[in-house]
C-alpha cells in the first residue's frame, strides 16, 4: 500500500505560479511512476503530467505543455508539479497518483491516489 499526500495548493492570480508537492510513503513508494491529474467542477478528471521512476521520461497534457513541469526527488519520495503562467481554466482539485507503469498513468489509470489539493486561479 502507498499513501500519497499533496500540498502546495492555494489561490493565485492569473499569470502567477504555484508548486505542488506529493509525498509518498509506504511499501516501495519510491518504485512507482508518478503523475498529476486534476478535476474541475462539471468536468471529467483530466490527466496533467506523469514522470517515470527514473525521471527519464515525462509526459504532459497539451493544455499544460510549456507551462507546467513535473519532477521528482526519489531520495525524498516526493514528486513536484511546478505550475507557471497559470490561467483561470487551471482551477481544479489536483490529485497525485502512483502506479507501477508509466504508460498506465498516461492512459489515466492509477493504482494509488492522494486526497487532492485545491488550486484556484483568479482572473
Amino acid at each position: 500500500q502507498v499513501q500519497l499526500v499533496e500540498s502546495g495548493g492555494g489561490l493565485v492570480r492569473a499569470g502567477g505560479s504555484l508548486r505542488l508537492s506529493c509525498a509518498a510513503s509506504g511499501r516501495a513508494s519510491s518504485s512507482y511512476a508518478m503523475g498529476w491529474f486534476r478535476h474541475a467542477p462539471g468536468k471529467e478528471r483530466e490527466f496533467v503530467a506523469a514522470i517515470s521512476l527514473s525521471a527519464t521520461n515525462t509526459h504532459y497534457a497539451d493544455s499544460v505543455k510549456g507551462r507546467f513541469t513535473i519532477s521528482r526527488d526519489n531520495a525524498k519520495n516526493t514528486v513536484y508539479l511546478q505550475m507557471n503562467s497559470l490561467k483561470p481554466e487551471d482551477t481544479a482539485v489536483y490529485y497525485c497518483a502512483a502506479d507501477s507503469f508509466f504508460y498506465r498513468l498516461r492512459a489515466g489509470v492509477s493504482d494509488y491516489w492522494g486526497q487532492g489539493t485545491q488550486v484556484t486561479v483568479s482572473s
